[in-house]
């Protein structure tokens, strides 16, 4: 552990005194290079004494996000470094006690970054972290007790991640839209789900699907648009299900997808609520949760949880 002292600074507009950092970084997200992460702690530094915490794997992680004892718990990496801290403090029963939580973006997507609006600077959100505004979250929790913190989607999703996972290395961030639009064209005939939203069905399965979206936050793979209206503030889950199956359907779904105009296709619907269920009528499909990819299954049932975190925002 480092640690790094520096003067006392102000606390945030809503009353909270930082009187400490404790900064957890993640030294295998995308852009965690020793400069950054240097220049991250030099920033938060210069408002708080901040100890700097770098972490191996889960159960390193999970010791240092239990250990903050009052101070200001600063969250330094990508979405997989988010959700793996969400998922270990709601286990933890921990997720909210924790206090407000600072993010600074260091992965390649950034996506609850850009959901809370805030810089995907790190030096500039490093400043929000100690003088933002603590916000009310919601956390999205399947039947497995798995949380995602901004978007789960079936179908097309999990393809695409799995596609833009092997375009990473040569692509960076543009590597999402691009294996979006591959595997948009390469998905097939769809998947035989039928998806309800507060037990009203908003598709029965009858018409093969391309893609289900479920979402706190809007974005998915660096800024693609999924849930173009989802907000992490109104206590509900955005829904948006693609029937855009057919070989020129596929590809106008996919062209559409970063700007968030394929939701005005006639061939998508959008609906929210508290309580999403999927059911495979054949087969099964993967679920993506903030970029992690789960084995294969037949039903899921998801539900909102309002106000089950909080997060330092602009």
């Amino acid at each position: 552990m480092e640690r790094t002292g520096a003067p006392q600074g102000p606390g945030d507009p809503g009353g909270e005194r930082v009187g400490g950092v404790l900064a957890v970084v993640n030294a295998a997200a995308g852009s965690a290079s020793a400069a950054t992460v240097d220049a991250v702690v030099g920033e938060l530094g210069r408002g708080a004494d901040v100890e700097l915490r770098r972490t191996r794997d889960l159960d390193d992680l999970r010791e240092a996000l239990l250990s903050a004892d009052g101070r200001r718990l600063v969250l330094v990496g990508g979405d997989g470094t988010l959700h793996a801290a969400l998922q270990l403090l709601h286990d933890a029963g921990a997720a909210r006690s924790v206090g407000p939580l600072g993010v600074v973006p260091l992965g390649t997507g950034n996506d609850l970054a850009r959901s809370l609006g805030l810089p995907l600077d790190p030096v500039a959100a490093a400043r929000v972290a100690l003088s933002g505004r603590p916000r009310d979250l919601e956390l999205l929790v399947d039947g497995h007790g798995r949380t995602t913190v901004n978007t789960v989607h079936a179908g097309i999703g999990a393809s695409a991640t799995a596609k833009a996972q092997r375009l990473k290395g040569v692509l960076g961030a543009a590597a999402y839209p691009v294996g979006a639009l591959w595997a948009g064209v390469g998905a097939g005939r769809g998947f035989r789900l039928r998806v309800e939203v507060d037990g009203r069905v908003v598709a029965s399965g009858e018409r093969p699907l391309l893609v289900v979206g479920i979402g706190i936050g809007g974005t998915i793979g660096g800024g693609a648009r999924l849930v173009p209206g989802a907000s992490p503030h109104d206590g509900v889950a955005d829904v948006v299900v693609s029937t855009s199956t057919g070989p020129l359907a596929r590809a106008g779904f996919a062209a559409g997808l970063r700007r968030g105009v394929h939701v005005e296709r006639q061939d998508v619907s959008l609906s929210s609520g508290r309580i999403v269920e999927i059911t495979a009528l054949e087969g099964t499909f993967r679920l993506n949760s903030d970029g992690e990819v789960h084995p294969p299954q037949r039903r899921e049932r998801f539900e909102m949880h309002a106000d089950a975190w909080r997060a330092v925002c602009p």
